[in-house]
């Protein structure tokens, strides 16, 4: 009757996770990632924009951070599940079907933040300016891509009696041996959306409640997604490479955690004050009207700039003219 009443209160998993459109095949996977990466930056583009930025700058440096932080997730699990792909018996070729799934967001991250810092060097925007700006909406772009898993039936939990137990279709190619039908499990992607869904609104609330800017609002994710990422990757049985008793990915959780640590003291140290503007030196472009620097949250509308903005702007212009 436990068994009974636990499945009864279970979380089913989607009978589908693909379509046809034609002969096209369109999986819900994809279709939760890139929602995340539209999310993301529509989401960024409102917090540059209000930053001072040029209206969806954010485009220009998603051009090229975006199929950079692909490659990167598709390397870095290659990388982490090795025997997948090399050995006796093993397709090469699988490692370019990216489509069958097998992407990590900590390979994303790395290939990611090389392109957004090319891509800031191209638009001229400052790169810090660009991650704080990003971090609650790539925060909530993982969120949304976490039911990608739930659609695709993957990437669970350990078995569990709790009432929010994961079903899981049996047979299922990656069913742990020996455990019988109707085993209920951790629904982890469910863990890692609200658990990255609460550190939207913190970091939302302190990027705006402390006025963090200099990147120390992107350590703070580095440092909230790594503390729950260490909990919930603990706890998945999916196949994984172990490095001195943990998977591989707890171990690049707990960099994530020390790299935020390292970046949020070091530029406090670094730039005790306030960013003079998201552009570079020398590359601040065409605006209108102007911003207040503090405000990275809300559009906002200031008609009298700051005695020494207007003194800059002037100068600016006068050397333009000559």
């Amino acid at each position: 009757m436990l068994a009974s009443l636990s499945v009864a209160a279970s979380i089913p998993s989607p009978p589908i996770s693909s379509f046809q459109v034609g002969p096209l095949t369109i999986h819900f996977y994809a279709l939760c990632i890139l929602t995340g990466i539209v999310v993301a930056a529509f989401l960024t583009n409102r917090r540059l924009t209000a930053r001072g930025a040029e209206p969806w700058v954010v485009i220009d440096i998603c051009l090229i951070a975006v199929p950079l932080a692909i490659i990167g997730a598709r390397i870095f699990h290659v990388v982490t599940h090795w025997g997948f792909y090399f050995g006796e018996g093993k397709d090469i070729w699988a490692i370019f079907r990216i489509w069958e799934g097998g992407i990590a967001i900590f390979g994303a991250l790395i290939g990611g933040a090389i392109g957004a810092w090319l891509g800031c060097k191209w638009t001229g925007i400052r790169f810090w300016t660009f991650a704080d700006a990003l971090a609650p909406g790539l925060l909530l772009a993982q969120a949304l891509g976490r039911f990608g898993n739930w659609f695709n039936q993957e990437l669970y939990g350990l078995p569990t009696n709790l009432p929010w137990g994961l079903e899981i279709a049996y047979p299922n190619p990656a069913w742990p041996a020996g455990l019988p039908e109707g085993t209920l499990f951790h629904p982890t992607f469910l863990y890692e959306v609200i658990w990255n869904s609460l550190g939207v609104l913190f970091l939302l609330w302190a990027g705006k409640r402390f006025t963090l800017q200099w990147g120390r609002l992107f350590a703070l994710y580095l440092i909230w997604y790594g503390a729950g990422r260490i909990v919930w990757e603990s706890i998945r049985i999916d196949p994984s490479e172990v490095f001195f008793g943990l998977r591989t990915n707890v171990w690049a959780a707990i960099f994530g955690v020390a790299v935020g640590i390292v970046i949020f003291f070091v530029q406090k140290r670094r730039h005790p004050g306030l960013e003079p503007s998201p552009y570079q030196p020398g590359r601040e472009g065409n605006r209108s009207g102007n911003v207040q620097s503090q405000n990275t949250d809300e559009f906002v509308d200031v008609s009298a700039p700051p005695t020494s903005e207007l003194a800059a702007d002037t100068a600016t212009s006068a050397v333009a003219s000559k």
